[in-house]
């Protein structure tokens, strides 16, 4: 017989690179992924997966596993969430994937609020520098920042974000202030890696609709966590193309400031990837919901209100400039 955690933990095992892999998804170690595989093969009369080296690959009768093992979890869960919503009770279990440092700051906050107003849910936050190849086997929801590479994904737009050229007023004083993004060439710039993009190429479009201009940097310092590129920023090390959500406060504080300001790079707005699967039940709908109306406040900009925000904002930035070329002379 084969039990429903049997077939949960295949569809994880089917999923990974690797045993190693498998036993870091399920959190724990890799003899018992071995131990529990070789028990399942063995009730099971036939092998499901040929162990060659590191990688693993399933056979035949591994991948007809995997395949109705998806389908069937899919309608217990489908059904559970049918019962509940009859009966008007958000319950069971929710699985969020978000960005490293987003994450930490912002969403779960948000989970920590959901849990209180639905005891009946469990849920489980993982934090990654590239959530977009986890599978969605392992998701009901994805917080995703920047370029979506995949259209088909259902997605929810949360909250607009820029991409803000800055570096620290230590910096400039001793570097000078870009004045054109070619210049970038000559200085000391930072780069995140993060989602699989090409972040040593940063574009920028003129706000007279002039000639855009694409500059291939060649970073002094990268890092896959943004917190990391920050504060090297903020310790005057080099420039950093940033998300709003992340410098918003270093920038009103005059402790970054914003350069190439003629110039606009690429937004990278704040959205919830719906998976299709898994994504449609109430407890993924209302915690959207709440997801929504926190990150749509844009708690990362300072003030009390739009206004207020985009006020503080441009003064900011004004004192924070002022204070950079006064530096640097």
């Amino acid at each position: 017989m084969i039990s429903t955690e049997d077939l949960h933990f295949f569809i994880t095992l089917a999923s990974a690179l690797s045993l190693a892999d498998a036993a870091r998804k399920l959190d724990v170690t890799p003899p018992a992924v071995t131990q529990r595989l070789r028990l399942l093969e063995n009730r099971l009369g036939m092998r499901l997966i040929d162990r060659s080296g590191r990688r693993m690959v399933l056979t035949d009768e591994g991948e007809l596993l995997a395949v109705h093992a998806r389908r069937i979890c899919d309608d217990i869960g489908n059904l559970s969430d049918t019962l509940a919503s009859r009966r008007g009770t958000v319950a069971g279990h929710l699985r969020v994937i978000a960005p490293l440092g987003f994450g930490q700051r912002y969403v779960a906050p948000v989970i920590a609020q959901f849990r209180a107003l639905y005891p009946e849910v469990s849920a489980s936050l993982m934090l990654s520098d590239r959530p977009a190849r986890i599978s969605d086997d392992m998701w009901d929801l994805m917080v995703h920042i920047g370029e979506l590479r995949d259209s088909s994904l259902v997605s929810r737009r949360l909250a607009p974000n820029r991409r803000i050229l800055c570096a620290a007023p230590s910096y400039l004083a001793r570097r000078g202030e870009p004045k054109h993004p070619e210049e970038l060439l000559t200085h000391d710039c930072i780069a995140l890696r993060e989602n699989d993009e090409d972040v040593t190429m940063w574009r920028f479009t003129p706000r007279d609709q002039g000639t855009p201009a694409n500059v291939r940097i060649e970073p002094m310092l990268t890092s896959n966590d943004g917190g990391t590129v920050r504060d090297w920023a903020l310790a005057g090390l080099g420039i950093i193309s940033r998300s709003e959500w992340d410098v918003a406060e270093h920038l009103h504080a005059g402790r970054l400031v914003p350069l190439l300001e003629a110039w606009t790079q690429p937004d990278a707005d704040i959205v919830a990837l719906i998976n299709s699967r898994h994504g449609r039940s109430l407890r993924a709908q209302r915690f959207l919901d709440l997801l929504h109306a926190s990150t749509l406040q844009q708690p990362w900009l300072p003030g009390d209100s739009e206004q207020s925000r985009s006020g503080k904002r441009a003064q900011g930035s004004g004192a924070a400039g002022s204070t950079a070329r006064a530096s640097a002379g």
